[in-house]
């Protein structure tokens, strides 16, 4: 039996944080409804590309999961509403304070009528706080913990980072930990569930640690290109090779920076203390060569050196595939099946079907509303 079979969830989130939350949920066994917009639904489904009736992005994130259509401004609807809400175990949520209220889906109304309930709130900034209110995206979120200006180009300017990591590490992935520690909590605390307050700049402050320790111990705040893992040192740097290609090269600890040296020929570096001349005579030595060159030299070596790949080369990559990320499959409303998304949920923990549906818009609403 799954860990979270029998536990009811209602989704009334779109786009990334709460649908991948609730994705992960529904992966560990629980039944998770998504109520959704009538005749629009979650916006998600009109992204590019489309892998059949609905977007590419839809269906990764909302396999296996049941829709519902419901106009929640609708009292009849409402009423529906608080009917699931009596049999539900978790509510996630993530409008802008203030939106549930209005519409009397606010936590406070709902314990009422389901005193066990664990409603999680994911949003930008938190519940409270001059900021509760301002409409904003991932970049923003970076932008403003310090994260965004740790990561610049040539010229100095912030470039733009590769992946939503406020979404994710500061909204989908607490939301997921925070739910499952309060069901922990109701089992042990008589039944009562409770309101989780999910803030995804807040949670990104976690993610600097060490900018954080360097500059409250040591007064040591930050900067691009100063410090261990942001340029400041040759040990963690990316280098250019003949062919240009590129290697990732981070043999921090002193054996592996050893053998690194070693294997380029140039073992009287460990004698330099002159970060800048390391700099230079490794990105020469390592550009005299195309990257074949150097995969040959460090293979099966304890260097923590590897080639920059693309993910479509990083799919095909024979470990992950040994490892059977990919073997699962989602299958779209109008029937189109693609590799689905993984996750980082035990397989002890996952249901043995490897394929999973994802709902058309409104599958469910008359099976489940009646």
């Amino acid at each position: 039996m799954q860990p979270l079979h029998g536990v009811k969830v209602l989704d009334f989130s779109t786009l990334l944080p709460g649908p991948l939350c609730t994705l992960m949920l529904a992966e560990a066994g629980a039944d998770v409804i998504k109520l959704e917009r009538p005749g629009a639904g979650d916006e998600m489904r009109t992204y590019e590309p489309k892998l059949d009736v609905d977007s590419v992005n839809f269906a990764l994130l909302n396999r296996g999961k049941k829709s519902v259509c419901v106009d929640l401004k609708s009292d009849t609807a409402r009423q529906k509403i608080l009917d699931l809400v009596r049999e539900a175990d978790v509510l996630v949520e993530q409008f802008r304070p203030g939106v549930m209220q209005r519409l009397g889906l606010d936590y406070a109304s709902l314990s009422a009528v389901n005193p066990g309930l664990i409603y999680c709130s994911i949003t930008a900034y938190g519940q409270t706080g001059p900021k509760a209110l301002t409409a904003a995206h991932d970049l923003n979120f970076q932008a403003e913990t310090g994260m965004l200006a740790l990561t610049c180009d040539a010229s100095g300017a912030p470039t733009l980072p590769p992946t939503l990591t406020g979404d994710l590490a500061g909204g989908t992935y607490p939301a997921m930990v925070n739910i499952l520690l309060a069901l922990r909590q109701r089992d042990l605390n008589g039944g009562k569930g409770q309101h989780l307050d999910i803030s995804m700049t807040d949670n990104l402050f976690t993610l600097m640690y060490w900018g954080l320790g360097n500059g409250w111990a040591a007064k040591q705040w930050p900067t691009p290109g100063s410090d261990l893992v942001t340029g400041g040192t040759p040990r963690y740097a990316i280098y250019r090779t003949q062919d240009d290609q590129y290697l990732a090269a981070a043999p921090l600890e002193d054996k592996f920076w050893s053998n690194f040296l070693t294997l380029l020929d140039a073992p009287e570096l460990l004698q330099e203390t002159d970060d800048a001349v390391i700099r230079s005579t490794v990105a020469g030595l390592i550009a005299r060569h195309p990257v074949a060159h150097w995969l040959k030299r460090f293979e099966n070596q304890d260097v923590c050196t590897v080639r920059v790949v693309s993910l479509q080369e990083a799919v095909r990559d024979p470990h992950f595939v040994e490892r059977g990320l990919f073997d699962r499959t989602v299958t779209e409303a109008g029937g189109t099946r693609m590799p689905a998304l993984p996750m980082p949920i035990s397989p002890a923990f996952r249901a043995p079907e490897t394929d999973q549906r994802t709902p058309a818009l409104g599958e469910h609403t008359q099976a489940i509303l009646g």
